[in-house]
């Protein structure tokens, strides 16, 4: 089951942390991945790893907030039948406790430029040729933060991941009858997320008592890009460990 051997898959982000956890394990199923990041160094390192382990992968450096170079990267490297939107941040300055009342445009413009926008990029460079082929697989890796409200200086942020799953949702509909198929994977707390002092609290308050792996993440995108997730379709699926239930 989850042989991805035949299927090339780019993993946007993928050059660290939860990116690198993905497409470590999308080759490790079989799947050539293409590693995108815009650190190539970050990106051969991973593809280093990927072959070390008998698989099969690329480096692909492009900045998801350009379409063009997204576009022409994509054009390049042949056939894509997976993608797995991973790029994104909380913004130039990361996510600080400031409520949206004292932010400006120049606050929120770099969340959505990434979380949103280099999702719907990704997407635009490669669906046709995944309706031509009658099979494609969408993921867009979110967050909680896009299904409910988490704290002050998260909502630029919260909005695009919430607007990203609304975009899967539609374009799953869209493309429901052709074989592809679009889902979103919302993600708790993240061992990346803090350390030392602080990672004992965190994994106390989730119900299985710890915090997220990377390889948590890559299990349910390898389920999502399977032949046998061909019913799976315009769903948020929350990987967190019980902290959020729906």
């Amino acid at each position: 089951m989850f042989d991805l051997a035949t299927r090339t898959a780019l993993v946007t982000g993928g050059g660290q942390s939860v990116g690198e956890g993905i497409a470590r394990t999308l080759g490790g199923q079989g799947a050539h991945v293409l590693v995108n990041d815009i650190v190539a160094e970050r990106a051969h390192r991973v593809v280093d790893a990927i072959q070390a382990a008998g698989g099969s992968a690329e480096a692909v450096i492009f900045d998801v907030t350009d379409l063009d170079a997204v576009q022409r990267s994509c054009a390049s490297t042949g056939v894509i039948d997976i993608v797995v939107n991973n790029a994104g941040n909380g913004g130039a300055e990361g996510m600080r406790p400031r409520p949206f009342k004292d932010m400006t445009p120049a606050d929120w413009e770099g969340p959505i430029r990434v979380n949103l926008y280099g999702v719907l990029h990704t997407t635009h460079a490669v669906i046709n040729g995944m309706l031509e082929r009658g099979w494609g697989r969408l993921i867009t890796i979110s967050s909680g933060a896009g299904s409910i409200g988490v704290g002050i200086g998260v909502s630029p942020y919260s909005a695009a991941k919430g607007a990203g799953q609304a975009f899967m949702r539609s374009i799953a509909v869209e493309v429901a009858r052709t074989g592809v198929t679009a889902n979103s994977v919302a993600l708790g707390l993240m061992e990346n997320v803090a350390g030392g002092e602080v990672t004992g609290p965190l994994a106390k308050s989730i119900p299985v008592g710890r915090l997220g792996t990377p390889d948590d993440v890559g299990a349910m995108c390898v389920y999502l890009a399977s032949d046998e997730a061909a019913w799976v379709t315009g769903q948020t699926v929350h990987v967190n460990g019980g902290s959020l239930t729906t």
